[in-house]
């Protein structure tokens, strides 16, 4: 469990045997607190285990997944580590969009490191995702990390999509819940990535699913889950670009479109247990 320097333990509560833990610390990243929470199964002394990520989505922090997700009765039978960071640096002196809007600045920090004024001081959460968190879990948790997946939702699943492109040695497997897959062609991406990253859509294509894998990126096989009663699906998800771009790719990807469900959590929990056998399978 958590132990040595580094950070804080905000809480810790018992469930199917395992320990549900809320963690601080002050990242060098984005210069902030972040929060962040892990849960650990039960497991054998000195056994290292395998560890999913799962990155949200717009307006949520580590909590909304955590309180949820319903993933911890799949984790503890499968022996998987689940960590869920938060979605933007948060605190004095972070700046918001300035309207106020959900869908940029706090709880939309896209999972980029911003270029531009006023972000890139402390919107960095790719460094923070790909580079701080995993080594604060490597040293403080029973981790095995060379044995990774990832996942996320919306904005989360974009990240997941995204990292997991990007870094296909260190991820064994990927997928995601209805995820911006092609943030460059739709509003909250043509929203984001440049207010971000500046207006090179070059740039974007490094922050963009469906760029990415037209551009060379390649992994094995995907799973997504997208609800059809969505009500982003037709302007801001589009998985069908996803699906163009794997097919194109030689991609194996399973695209499962979800009759009745919308961008919920009841949507996420339903398919949760779904996604953590899979990932389990590849880890394993």
């Amino acid at each position: 469990m958590a132990s040595g320097t580094g950070i804080e333990t905000v809480s810790t509560n018992r469930a199917f045997g395992g320990v549900q833990g809320v963690y601080r610390h002050a990242s060098a990243a984005t210069g902030t607190d972040m929060t962040f929470s892990v849960y650990v199964p039960p497991h054998e002394p000195g056994a290292r285990l395998p560890v999913v990520w799962c990155l949200s989505g717009l307006t949520c922090t580590h909590a909304n997944v955590t309180e949820k997700g319903e993933f911890r009765r799949a984790c503890a039978d499968l022996g998987l580590i689940f960590v869920a960071p938060d979605t933007s640096p948060r605190g004095e002196g972070v700046p918001d969009d300035p309207g106020g809007a959900y869908d940029f600045g706090l709880g939309a920090g896209f999972y980029v490191d911003a270029t531009e004024d006023p972000f890139a001081q402390h919107y960095r959460m790719w460094s923070y995702i790909t580079e701080e968190l995993p080594a604060l879990v490597a040293e403080h948790f029973p981790a095995d990390m060379d044995r990774q997946a990832i996942t996320g939702h919306s904005m989360g699943g974009h990240g997941a999509l995204t990292i997991g492109l990007t870094f296909p040695e260190r991820f064994r497997s990927i997928s995601a819940f209805a995820p911006i897959v092609a943030p460059s062609q739709v509003p909250w991406g043509q929203k984001a990535l440049p207010g971000y990253l500046g207006a090179d859509r070059a740039v974007w294509r490094r922050h963009d699913a469906v760029a990415l894998i037209e551009d060379g990126a390649r992994v094995k096989d995907l799973l997504v889950d997208q609800g059809e009663a969505d009500g982003f699906l037709a302007d801001q998800l589009k998985p069908h670009l996803l699906a163009a771009a794997c097919a194109d790719a030689g991609i194996d990807l399973t695209l499962r479109l979800q009759p009745g469900y919308d961008h919920s959590y009841y949507f996420i929990s339903t398919f949760m247990d779904d996604h953590l056998r899979w990932h389990a399978a590849r880890l394993t």
